[in-house]
């Protein structure tokens, strides 16, 4: 396992469009998955124990988020064939064992993972509602072990100013994202 941080947030980058199937059986694309406040799309997996880690309060904050008008969706681009426990199967049964909130796609190519610059997982992408990019961060103070149930809700508090003004918080104040990382085919 490597581990890898997120960079710094590059303020305005459009959000690449992608057309990727989801454990429901439908294909969706950023605007089936666009929110009218904005949209956070975010790289994980099932292995990582950074994502284990944290899987709840993901859930919890999406879950949360929707009733601002931010939308969610996970993207999982790691090799499936080094990496079996990530196959899309196994996505679809910790989808529903989760009651993950949010469409949780495939990105077999790993062409969407490069168009975004996804690094790692969970890797964080804070979109407005003009689909411009405004937080590269983390969650919260978890890193591979879970934090506290007090710690401060990062990616949330982001996500709800943005969805409120249009813009992430400063780039001082985002904390890079920590994680495995994105496992690439050879």
């Amino acid at each position: 396992m490597v581990r890898l941080e997120t960079p710094d947030c590059d303020f305005d980058t459009p959000a690449p469009d992608f057309d990727l199937p989801g454990v429901d059986g439908r294909n969706w694309t950023l605007e089936d998955c666009r929110g009218e406040n904005g949209t956070l799309v975010m790289f994980i997996c099932n292995h990582c124990p950074y994502v284990q880690a944290v899987l709840d309060r993901i859930v919890r904050d999406t879950r949360e988020l929707a009733g601002h008008g931010v939308r969610s969706v996970a993207i999982m681009a790691n090799d499936t064939v080094a990496y079996p426990e990530d196959g899309f199967d196994k996505m679809r049964a910790l989808s529903e064992e989760m009651g993950f909130p949010f469409p949780y796609l495939l990105d077999e190519s790993q062409d969407t993972a490069r168009l975004y610059g996804a690094v790692c997982t969970p890797d964080f992408f804070g979109f407005n509602r003009d689909l411009k990019l405004q937080y590269r961060g983390r969650l919260d103070a978890s890193g591979r072990h879970r934090a506290d149930d007090g710690v401060r809700r990062e990616l949330f508090e982001a996500m709800l100013r943005i969805a409120q003004t249009g813009r992430g918080p400063e780039p001082e104040d985002q904390i890079p994202s920590m994680g495995c990382s994105i496992k690439w085919r050879e």
